[in-house]
């Protein structure tokens, strides 16, 4: 007997299988590249650019592990919680580009983390190019790397949010070229809270090297050497005054300055924040080997009861003085 084979679908019930087929896959999927350096590490979804791959988080969270290279290229993250991971600490940069005229991350959704990633050459028209431009929300950054630009981290003002930084390096940044007014290697807002632990600062190119307007600071085990610095002012400045702790760090004070006159500052510009009981201890702070001069350890202009030493303190220091 003859078998019968099944009659093939007509073109137009198979053309309705295929929409219904494509019309079922999620819009990140569809976006997703079969190959690319930005790896959504929940799905394993790959993509040609940085954007595409916050943009398929979207008000979600999800990490993108980032392949070794060279990326000339930036993105806005605008919502949700997303973690820029290299695959490998110290083989991603991102140079040259920035996104809205400020920075190559520029970070306005609910939290961002960032780890193992280098950020350099930044440089925008109003002299706050920067490696990350935080305007809202929590950012905890790891093991990266900030370099040769106007500013490293630059922030906006959230009085709940929180930023830590661990293990990050900032070099040659900071200018006061701008009509602005100077730009530093970090410059936070008023945030609630900002930890600064076991991290480098060199080479400074003008401004500060921390200044931070921020409630609560906690400053820790980290190092200031000025000794490479050009035209640069303090190692931190507390402009609006901050509760916290400044300890156990390690400060030498260049001979290149725009300002030598003190160390740390305290509540130069305004009293936005009491500053009571902010502890300064334990900090080994000296000029270089090549600097005569005196100078302050801690100038504060609060007025609150700062809490001070004891510190070791080099030759031509003088420990506190109230302006």
């Amino acid at each position: 007997m003859e078998r019968r084979m099944p009659d093939r679908p007509s073109a137009v019930l198979a053309g309705v299988i295929v929409a219904f087929a494509i019309a079922a896959i999620p819009v990140a999927a569809v976006l997703a590249q079969t190959s690319g350096p930005f790896m959504l590490r929940e799905t394993g979804q790959q993509f040609e650019n940085l954007q595409q791959a916050i943009n398929a988080i979207g008000a979600g969270q999800g990490t993108i592990a980032i392949a070794p290279g060279t990326y000339h290229e930036c993105a806005v993250q605008t919502a949700g919680s997303v973690h820029y991971d290299a695959v490998t600490a110290g083989t991603v940069t991102f140079a040259r580009t920035t996104c809205e005229g400020k920075a190559a991350l520029v970070l306005r959704g609910r939290s961002a983390a960032v780890s193992g990633i280098i950020f350099k050459n930044m440089a925008v028209p109003d002299f706050n190019g920067a490696g990350i431009r935080l305007e809202q929300g929590n950012l905890d950054i790891s093991q990266s790397w900030f370099a040769d630009s106007q500013q490293g981290i630059l922030s906006g003002n959230d009085s709940n949010g929180r930023i830590t930084i661990d293990k990050v390096t900032f070099s040659g940044l900071g200018t006061c070229e701008g009509p602005g007014g100077c730009a530093h290697s970090i410059y936070i807002g008023d945030y609630g809270t900002v930890q600064i632990t076991r991290s480098r600062f060199e080479k400074g190119r003008g401004g500060h090297y921390v200044k931070a307007r921020a409630r609560t600071v906690d400053i820790t085990a980290s190092s200031f050497d000025d000794s490479g610095g050009r035209a640069t002012n303090y190692m931190i400045d507390l402009p609006a005054g901050a509760a916290g702790t400044i300890t156990g760090n390690w400060f030498v004070q260049g001979q290149d300055k725009e300002n030598y006159s003190a160390f740390i500052a305290v509540g130069a510009e305004q009293r936005l924040h009491a500053s009571d009981g902010l502890a300064i201890s334990g900090n080994d702070a000296r000029l270089a080997a090549d600097v005569s001069r005196s100078t302050t350890f801690v100038a504060d202009w609060s007025g609150d009861a700062l809490v001070l030493g004891p510190n070791m303190l080099g030759r031509g220091l003088i420990p506190f003085d109230r302006r």
